[in-house]
């Protein structure tokens, strides 16, 4: 990322006037637990977001989550939790062309004026602060759990075992 240059995240935050930390990394790093060991961090503390989709919709609405590097997202116990029929990952090209963003630097920050649901995995509770993407391949933010709640709307939500 050039020196100076601020993702659609950063001044969504900005905005808000909420405190962050960039981090940066290697742009070809897509997989968040190899940011996490890249940064030096716990990978449950650093968060990726996903793009995930409603089974029974035919309008195709997607929803995101964000859950910890190192953990699958339990897909029937998401749609248990949202009382749904099923859910199912969007493919890489899915994911790319619902939010404009490339897999990789996918962020309900960067996102904040698209209608998508936005959901954190319950066990963000366990942190003052998390990563997640800033919007663009090889930036993450770190910022309070509290505050990306209150940014995004996200919803908390039991995603992973």
């Amino acid at each position: 990322m050039a020196k100076g240059v601020r993702t659609q995240a950063m001044r969504a935050l900005d905005a808000k006037k909420v405190a962050y930390t960039v981090h940066t990394f290697d742009d070809s790093i897509r997989d968040a637990q190899q940011v996490a060991q890249t940064l030096g961090l716990p990978p449950e503390q650093v968060f990726k977001t996903l793009v995930l989709l409603r089974e029974d919709d035919l309008l195709g609405r997607p929803f995101l989550l964000m859950v910890p590097a190192n953990c699958e997202v339990d897909l029937r116990l998401v749609a248990r939790e949202l009382d749904l029929k099923g859910v199912r990952m969007a493919s890489h090209m899915q994911a790319e062309k619902l939010t404009g963003l490339k897999v990789g630097g996918i962020s309900a920050l960067a996102l904040l004026q698209k209608p998508f649901p936005v959901y954190l995995d319950r066990s963000a509770q366990a942190f003052e602060e998390i990563l997640v993407s800033g919007g663009q391949r090889g930036v993450d933010l770190q910022l309070r759990v509290a505050d990306l709640l209150q940014v995004t709307g996200a919803q908390w939500l039991n995603a992973t075992q």
